[in-house]
């Protein structure tokens, strides 16, 4: 197997300048350079530069892949988006190596750049056999990014677990806050578990202790009272971002100010109930119980879906066999490999619908009148002999 890697990068609030661009051709010749992207594959060497280097001067994501079972998610958020002390209850260094590796925050100046990793050396997951794993990846996890800006916390919980289930973290280890809505993953949060390969009855697990995702209107009374707080210089500020055509800039300073002013606001609660990943451990093989017993079900009604509608089509062939008979007679006439087969195909379905249908001495019958026209050809006999239908065998 040949190596592969699948490098992107983009840029959200602000295109690169050209001069920015200049600066990435001179480390990538064949690259696909845009004033929002960089993109290429490598087969032999690799990216000349360090992305989180790139994050945090160009970029604000980038997804990497290598077929032997390595992959990556960057994403730069503005240093007041998320609090320290929160991020550190995701990312925190209280691991058996010493060090998270599934999911980590750097900061920097004006920005925290989210890590997110897998190193699966197994060999065992298809995903990483091709050469395809890479592209379409920044699409579905992109989102991630405006989710968290937003103040949806659940991306970097699933961080924090896909430590867990990679044996990072002692059992001991007590879990973050648990954040609402884990039953119920947004598109982009359903790619991030499927990219770092979270086992899904660790998910069940660990979403038995999150509480449903409110999306009531109290919202809406909050962000009216937040605004009529506004000065206008600073509405100004704002409708002067939209006209300069930086909307994106001009949302997220919105939201992450109202998001400021909520914590601010809101009442020291009491301290959750945080649980120790043996005991999240624990519950997995209750989901994973859970979860067979579901797929069976599933299942079950597959296949009852799927005979019902075998037993349909076996009996509208039954009510239209003298035309069945004509076909397969037509078909034979034509002398062909191809036309033997399809008629032998009718032929299957036909006795198989006949006998479901009690008449099996009508096909009997129907196979001699068949055979007294067409005995004589050899393939077509061989077929029959193979697929147990001969007449007298």
């Amino acid at each position: 197997m040949s190596e592969y890697q699948y490098y992107e990068f983009a840029a959200v609030d602000r295109p690169l300048t050209p001069g920015e661009q200049a600066e990435l051709r001179e480390r990538s010749t064949r690259a696909r350079i845009t004033p929002s992207s960089f993109v290429n594959e490598y087969h032999w060497g690799d990216l000349k530069g360090d992305p989180v280097d790139w994050v945090e001067r160009y970029f604000d994501a980038h997804v990497y892949s290598a077929n032997w079972g390595s992959c990556r998610l960057l994403l730069r958020l503005p240093r007041v988006a998320l609090d320290r002390n929160l991020l550190q209850d995701f990312s925190c260094t209280s691991s058996r190596s010493g060090h998270a590796t599934a999911f980590a925050a750097h900061a920097t100046t004006a920005h925290w750049i989210l890590d997110w990793s897998l190193d699966d050396d197994s060999g065992e997951n298809e995903r990483f056999w091709g050469e395809d794993d890479g592209s379409g990846w920044m699409g579905r996890l992109l989102p991630l990014r405006d989710e968290l800006l937003r103040g949806d916390i659940r991306p970097l919980y699933l961080g924090w677990l896909s430590r867990a289930c990679r044996g990072e973290l002692d059992g001991e280890a007590l879990e973050p806050p648990v954040p609402a809505g884990l039953q119920t993953l947004t598109p982009a949060q359903s790619a991030l578990a499927e990219f770092l390969l979270i086992d899904p009855d660790w998910l069940a697990a660990a979403a038995e202790a999150s509480p449903t995702l409110d999306r009531s209107d109290a919202d809406e009374d909050a962000i009216d009272a937040w605004l009529a707080g506004q000065t206008g210089e600073e509405m100004r500020a704002v409708m002067r971002l939209l006209l300069q055509g930086r909307g994106q800039e001009a949302e997220h300073g919105l939201h992450t100010r109202f998001l400021a002013w909520q914590r601010a606001r809101r009442a020291p609660e009491a301290a959750p109930v945080r649980r120790a990943v043996a005991g999240i451990e624990a519950g997995r093989e209750a989901a994973a119980s859970r979860r067979q017993q579901r797929e069976a079900r599933e299942r079950e009604a597959r296949q009852a879906k799927q005979q019902a509608e075998r037993t349909e089509l076996l009996s509208r062939i039954a009510a239209h066999a003298d035309e069945f008979w004509l076909a397969i007679d037509a078909s034979l006439q034509r002398g062909s490999g191809a036309a033997y087969d399809e008629a032998l195909k009718s032929l299957q379905a036909l006795a198989e619908a006949l006998a479901l249908a009690g008449r099996k001495a009508e096909f009997r019958r129907g196979l001699v009148r068949l055979m007294s026209s067409h005995g004589k050809r050899t393939a077509w006999v061989v077929r029959l002999k193979r697929a147990g239908l001969m007449p007298g065998d």
